[in-house]
């Protein structure tokens, strides 16, 4: 969508001229129409201005320049300004969903495409640049004649990141911040599990890689093709020729990701902004999805920015990366336009009666004080013959066996990845694979609510030792259709006698009736990077070795942190979606 007035800024005066005229007046009716359109069906309060859209030009420390739309409301008292930094163009989505909505509010908004994306000068090399040009762009903007004086930053995924590079030296003018599954450490959204997330930043990468490129349907062709193309280059070998095949010249820092695995390599320090969680002190709220890839990461924020005692907010609702622009927009565009009306413009407090509202899968929206609630640990134990049990086995049972094979691994059936096909799926087929254990308890008698992260223990043996062993937990209906919960992932080079995996944080209510259940595996792929079974550099190995599990009885068991209380307050107005 074209701006109705194009100019640039000159240079590092801040100064703007006219670069050329205004496009047809139809085009920019229709931007302003569609954007009153989407904020009234997402439940926004009613536009109050106009606004015009600037192209400018803002200067870096190096030299170069990095652009941007300057949407620009026409009115006297403007609400405030927004900073939006991320490298996935200024047009749609981008430009509807964190501009024009909130231009049409009042709100001075500068939408900016990061370095080596669209326009701007220099190399995009993901995540490294973002603190110092996070700087120099507020640095721009506090000479502006137009700015309101403080500003508020909002965004998703790397626009989020973009946010938290910037909070490591928060300016002085940046009143709040509203940041939707923004990872703030990269290398713990890479390599978090200890093994390689091949379908999600592969994927991505080829992404980044050609979504510039000029020829729109030859874009649109990579997009229809991009899951067969990515299981194809994640199945063959050796992993570093075959990704550099699908991403021909782009994305130069595949490799590298690959290479540095260990956590504490300084290789990661320009993509990790840990010390922003110490030192933020503005209200944040933050918004996520149970099964979003970085919602780990997005509750270690919350946790940490309320024990500091900082004013934070969160959302969780059931949704996946993708869907926290689709299913999950209207929710996330109503509660960011309230968090910037009351921290950044004249608004009352959000209506909010608690910083918590969360999703209970199964249930609905509820309100808590804060997150996780107190929670008692229920233990259900791995029992011979595929059940769960209140109580350990009898002792003496023989361990129960399943066989991987790199060269067939356990398939990726839904569950938290940037792909379309994450999310809720039946996983029914899982449980009857031969490389899957599954173990089914009774019926439920009544409904259990479980607040928190599983934890699964297992007593664990395997004749490799380089293995990865996958957990999940479905709940079974009474039709006896099995949909997915919570995973857990872990890498192992030396297997020990006690395997604990930690699953992803859930709020979920199993209803009476449902039974739980509990899968194991040894891949889970093409999510994770099929462990080859030896110790070889991931890029260039070739070797495959199986390996066969042994779970004993006894100690294996799932720990469920059970929320006994009833007092939760329900959100009988909130969207079930």
């Amino acid at each position: 969508m074209t701006s109705p007035r194009t100019t640039y800024s000159d240079s590092h005066l801040g100064t703007s001229t006219r670069t050329r005229s205004e496009p047809p007046r139809l085009r920019t009716l229709t931007g302003r129409v569609g954007a009153n359109a989407v904020g009234a069906a997402l439940g926004l309060r009613r536009a109050s201005t106009r606004y015009s859209v600037h192209r400018v030009k803002v200067p870096m420390r190096d030299g170069i320049h990095l652009v941007a739309d300057h949407y620009w409301p026409a009115t006297s008292a403007p609400a405030g300004t927004l900073l939006v930094r991320g490298p996935y163009g200024r047009g749609l989505p981008m430009s509807l969903v964190f501009a024009r909505l909130y231009a049409a509010r009042g709100y001075h908004v500068v939408l900016q495409s990061v370095r080596g994306t669209f326009g701007s000068a220099g190399e995009f090399e993901p995540m490294v640049n973002e603190a110092a040009d996070g700087a120099d762009t507020v640095e721009w903007l506090r000479r502006q004649s137009w700015f309101t004086g403080h500003f508020a930053t909002i965004g998703v995924s790397y626009l989020g990141f973009t946010q938290w590079a910037l909070l490591q030296d928060p300016p002085p003018e940046l009143a709040a911040a509203v940041i939707t599954a923004g990872p703030h450490d990269l290398r713990a959204s890479v390599w978090g599990t200890g093994s390689f997330a091949i379908n999600d930043f592969l994927g991505w990468s080829d992404v980044v890689a050609h979504q510039e490129d000029p020829i729109r349907i030859r874009t649109g062709i990579r997009q229809l093709t991009a899951a067969r193309r990515l299981a194809r280059a994640a199945a063959e070998l050796p992993m570093g020729e075959s990704a550099r095949t699908m991403l021909g010249t782009g994305a130069p820092w595949f490799e590298s990701w690959v290479e540095h695995a260990d956590h504490a390599d300084p290789f990661w320090d320009r993509m990790r902004f840990p010390a922003a969680l110490d030192r933020v002190q503005v209200p944040v709220l933050l918004v996520g999805g149970w099964q979003d890839i970085f919602l780990r990461q997005t509750l270690q924020q919350y946790q940490r920015l309320r024990q500091r005692g900082v004013d934070v907010a969160l959302t969780v609702g059931p949704w996946t990366h993708v869907q926290l622009l689709t299913k999950g927009l209207a929710i996330s565009a109503r509660e960011t336009l309230e968090w910037l009306d009351t921290h950044l413009g004249e608004a009352p407090q959000p209506r909010r009666p608690s910083p918590v509202r969360i999703f209970v899968t199964g249930h609905g929206w509820h309100y808590r004080p804060h997150w996780p609630p107190p929670t008692t640990e229920h233990s259900i134990y791995l029992q011979p013959g595929g059940g769960l049990g209140e109580t350990p086995p009898e002792p003496g049972a023989s361990p129960t066996t399943f066989r991987y094979h790199p060269e067939n691994p356990t398939p990726t059936t839904g569950g938290p990845l940037l792909s379309p096909n994450g999310g809720y799926r039946d996983d029914g087929r899982l449980a009857a694979r031969e490389d899957v254990l599954s173990f089914t308890g009774a019926a439920l008698p009544r409904d259990l609510y479980v607040h928190g992260n599983p934890v699964i223990e297992l007593a664990h043996t395997s004749d490799n030792p380089n293995v990865d062993v996958f957990v999940r937990v479905s709940e079974v209906d009474a039709k006896g259709h099995s949909r997915n919960v919570s995973d857990g992932y872990q890498r192992f080079g030396d297997t020990p006698e006690t395997v604990r995996i930690e699953l992803d944080p859930i709020a979920h209510r199993f209803t009476a009736g449902s039974r739980i259940r509990v899968l194991i595996a040894g891949s889970w792929f093409p999510r994770y990077a099929r462990n080859l079974g030896t110790p070889e550099p991931a890029l260039t190995s070739q070797t495959m070795k199986p390996a066969t599990h042994s779970v004993h009885f006894g100690p294996s068991r799932l720990v469920l942190p059970v929320d006994p209380s009833a007092d939760s307050v329900a959100d009988p107005g909130g969207d079930l979606t």
